[in-house]
């Protein structure tokens, strides 16, 4: 099981440095795909396990926005965020209350209610990821993400190992320890500093150190929010992973827990603290 991990990890690190380098479109793409996977297997699990029935339908479509924000850096048009985020808000309320109006015999308020939270928990807050490539300079700051959320996870497993005794919430997540949750949180600010002297020397970028240590802090706790988050989900609906599409890691919210809550984060620290 750990050589498959190993090995499934390695070809997911080659084809995300591909994804990146290759631009905010393709990102786009694979970050809709991804989308669309995570919500099926949310989708799935609530649906096998507590009789909910989501209008899958409904949270198929707004995957469509990733695909918008993604041809935006083409310049073949310009689309105030704003906007387009109200709009889908609207549009997503609209259909799913229809839909338990004009199929009540099908859905209820907890179907409708269900189908909302997928999609505010899955696409909406993966659109960030898209959003920051789309910055000044977002091919590097991208990396802020998979740093802040892998690299606290990384270090966690690591220092609960090492020196972990003190449980934190078992109910939730047997293995997480105090030791592990501070070390990744540590762990995290020392790699943002870290990369964030790299790409200032040798990209001409100008991140303080206040922005690099606050990311750090920041991420490194909820980092592990999203983490414990996904495990709260799954305990409530019985089941050890959310799917089998990365083996020996689980499904998409398996892997991409972490990055659901960490994206937005970096995304308006940085717009705030980097002009």
């Amino acid at each position: 099981m750990a050589r498959t991990r190993i090995i499934s990890g390695l070809v997911g690190l080659v084809l995300l440095i591909g994804v990146l380098y290759m631009g905010s479109v393709v990102l786009g793409i694979v970050v809709s795909i991804i989308a669309a996977i995570g919500l099926y297997e949310f989708y799935n699990s609530i649906s096998n396990t507590k009789g909910i029935h989501p209008i899958k339908i409904v949270g198929y479509l707004s995957i469509v926005p990733l695909f918008v924000l993604g041809l935006q850096s083409t310049g073949w048009y310009n689309i105030d965020l704003g906007i387009m985020t109200g709009i889908s808000v609207c549009l997503i309320i609209f259909v799913s209350m229809a839909s338990i109006v004009f199929g009540h015999k099908k859905y209820n308020i907890v179907d409708a209610c269900a189908t909302v939270f997928g999609i505010a928990y899955i696409p909406f807050l993966m659109s960030f990821l898209i959003m920051l490539r789309n910055m000044d300079n977002g091919n590097i700051l991208i990396w802020l993400i998979f740093i802040g959320a892998w690299g606290t996870d990384t270090l966690a497993y690591t220092f609960g190992r090492l020196f972990g005794k003190r449980k934190i919430i078992p109910e939730i997540s047997p293995k997480k320890t105090l030791a592990g949750a501070l070390g990744g949180i540590l762990g995290c600010t020392l790699l943002m500093v870290i990369y964030g002297i790299v790409v200032n020397n040798y990209f001409n970028l100008d991140i303080t150190y206040f922005t690099l240590i606050l990311l750090g802090l920041l991420c490194g706790v909820i980092s592990q929010i999203g983490d414990w988050a996904a495990s709260a989900i799954k305990r409530y609906v019985n089941v050890k992973d959310f799917g089998n599409i990365m083996p020996g890691h689980g499904g998409v919210l398996d892997r991409f827990d972490s990055i659901l809550f960490v994206a937005p984060v970096i995304y308006y620290v940085l717009a705030l603290f980097i002009k």
